[in-house]
């Protein structure tokens, strides 16, 4: 798998280096820029899924201030994070991007889009609530709840947050951070900081709090992709984004819950690419 001994690049912006990725530089008119999720550096995307990805398209992810690698300081809300974002992505070179948010980046991903719409061609939302969402402001407290799970049982906690809590869930947990976790030290980012972490969760909290959003600003094609089950952003989420984006396409996986797009990333890959293409 190459994205697992993909290194990171640097680019600054604003006096800053900002850690970032590419892989299948060329392949495609328009970059896949990919944003992750909470508490998450380049290293916590599946390698499988960027690879098949990347067979057809440039992706590119990126750290934003003050996660992993990248210099500065982590915004303190949603929109700030948004902000950061595009003077990335300019720095880069790139003033139009197809966008991939995956839970918080997702959340980041919706707010790019009301401030700079035209940036974006298409757009895919994946685990991931409108603003004022259904329990979009417990994510704190969920986040905690299955983190001191995990820790009893010394295992990473994205076992809990991303995956169903059967036995079922375990194989596929087990299947993606394993795959994950064939990462040599030679070729990985640095650690989430924890001031960091605690600011993203208040960001989280206070968009979730905030007043709920119609969507209407939304116009380019978007893809919006869930788990049956996801109890870190709950799936209705999804159906009612699907409602709210004129002629969005949504896809939801069974058996699956916050980290679906891993656990079927044979599957999802085809179903994006497909989207790109169109």
């Amino acid at each position: 798998m190459s994205y697992i001994t993909t290194k990171n690049q640097y680019v600054t912006v604003a006096g800053q280096q900002i850690a970032y990725r590419e892989l299948g530089k060329g392949k495609s008119a328009l970059p896949l820029v990919m944003l992750v999720h909470l508490a998450a550096t380049l290293d916590n995307w599946d390698p499988k899924l960027l690879d098949l990805l990347a067979e057809k398209q440039h992706v590119i992810v990126v750290d934003l201030p003050g996660v992993g690698a990248s210099q500065g300081k982590v915004a303190p809300t949603i929109p700030g994070m948004a902000e950061q974002a595009i003077e990335i992505f300019k720095a880069l070179g790139h003033e139009r991007i197809n966008l991939l948010g995956l839970s918080m980046g997702g959340m980041i991903a919706q707010e790019i889009v009301r401030i700079k719409g035209g940036m974006v061609n298409r757009l895919i939302l994946a685990g991931t609530g409108p603003r004022g969402g259904l329990e979009m402001d417990r994510v704190t407290g969920k986040t905690f709840r299955y983190m001191l799970k995990a820790g009893i049982e010394r295992i990473d906690p994205k076992r809990y947050i991303f995956y169903n809590h059967d036995e079922e869930g375990k194989i596929e947990a087990n299947k993606v951070l394993g795959r994950m976790g064939m990462r040599r030290a030679e070729h990985t980012d640095k650690d989430m900081n924890i001031p960091g972490f605690l600011t993203q969760l208040k960001a989280i909290k206070r968009w979730g709090k905030a007043a709920k959003d119609d969507m209407r600003y939304i116009t380019q094609p978007t893809l919006i992709v869930n788990g049956e089950k996801d109890m870190q952003v709950p799936t209705e989420n999804s159906y009612a984004m699907h409602e709210k984006v004129a002629g969005s396409k949504l896809i939801i996986y069974p058996k699956a819950g916050h980290g679906s797009i891993f656990q079927y990333a044979d599957e999802f890959s085809k179903e994006l690419l497909a989207f790109l293409e169109a």
